[in-house]
């Protein structure tokens, strides 16, 4: 689900840059950044979670982000990230690209050395994209990097659309759904991309084979409630062998069914430690991905995380009482909102 957190949680005027660089650098990555508006900054950041990737609207005052071979070495995501600016004006320097971007999109890299400027009151869609995620020859990506690419026509303005569209609709959506949604976005962001690289179709048997088997890894996302997922379902539907699909997972760390059962039980232990469905059985959660047989759900999630899930959830939900126990008091008026996974694209298109 969407989850919104601004500066107006701190409630000293003069902190809210400092909790905006300290909240970027721990919970997306490491960067220095400043700003001529120290004493009365404002940011706020709304954040979809959407499986395969993750959307953020970031809006700020004015500020200048710097990220290093130092910052890269203490942490890095590695992503990709596509950012649609729709307020203000945001300069970028990678890879010995610059650009100077209004109403436009550009692409950074997580992994490399970067200065982004955001002028003005500044506003931004970010789609954090995995790096492995992403079925195109990385070297011909790298070329895009810091590069103004329009959305004002084409399959940029599409993919722009859809982007503002899923923002606002996504909050109401189940998870389900917006997992569904991030592999439809996926295809967008890879599909415009490719666009601005030539025609895809004169990639190398290599990056081909990787679309399709990322093609795979969204198929196997979208599908892990249903107990009938297999490794020749799997097949059957992509009109490919059984030797075919191993051979495609050949260089993976897992094979097919090792990737299912770890993604289900991945899933489920997520569920297992949300507040909200603490009135669920345990039976239910591990029904609703794939497993039909409480007790061989059981026995997989302890060999995987080495608990039980009765004792995962016992521990998550004891947990969230104590940080909602530590959670200063504030008045009805002025409640803090809870506190996401930070992704900003600030900082990471910066």
């Amino acid at each position: 689900m969407g989850s919104l957190v601004t500066s107006d949680a701190v409630e000293a005027r003069e902190d809210r840059f400092a909790w905006f660089c300290e909240t970027v650098s721990s919970d997306i990555m490491p960067v220095t950044m400043s700003t001529p508006r120290a004493s009365d900054f404002r940011a706020g950041i709304t954040d979809l979670d959407l499986g395969t990737v993750r959307l953020s609207a970031v809006s700020c005052s004015p500020v200048v982000s710097r990220r290093t071979p130092t910052h890269i070495r203490r942490g890095d995501p590695e992503q990709l990230q596509l950012a649609l600016v729709t307020r203000g004006v945001f300069k970028a320097r990678q890879r010995g690209n610059e650009s100077v971007v209004t109403h436009g999109l550009v692409l950074t890299d997580t992994s490399r050395p970067y200065e982004g400027t955001c002028g003005g009151e500044f506003e931004t869609v970010v789609l954090q994209i995995p790096r492995q995620t992403l079925a195109l020859n990385p070297h011909r990506v790298d070329r895009l990097l810091a590069r103004g690419l329009a959305a004002d026509s084409g399959s940029g303005a599409i993919l722009a659309d859809f982007l503002t569209t899923l923002l606002t609709r996504g909050p109401s959506c189940r998870a389900e759904e917006l997992h569904g949604m991030g592999a439809v976005t996926l295809d967008l962001a890879t599909a415009f991309l490719a666009r601005r690289l030539g025609d895809p179709g004169q990639a190398p048997a290599e990056a081909r084979a990787q679309e399709t088997l990322q093609r795979i890894h969204r198929f196997i996302e979208n599908n892990l409630g249903d107990p009938d997922l297999t490794p020749q379902a799997i097949a059957d539907h992509h009109h490919m062998s059984l030797r075919r699909l191993h051979a495609l997972f050949g260089d993976q760390p897992l094979t097919v069914a090792a990737h299912i059962r770890r993604s289900r039980l991945e899933r489920a232990r997520a569920d297992l430690a949300r507040g909200e469905l603490s009135g669920q059985p345990v039976q239910a959660i591990a029904a609703r991905w794939g497993f039909p047989s409480a007790t061989g759900f059981s026995r997989a999630f302890r060999e995987e995380f080495g608990l039980t899930p009765t004792e995962h959830r016992a521990l998550c939900l004891a947990a969230a009482r104590r940080a909602e126990h530590r959670k200063p008091a504030r008045s009805a008026h002025h409640q803090a909102p809870r506190r996401p996974r930070f992704t900003s694209g600030d900082a990471a298109t910066a």
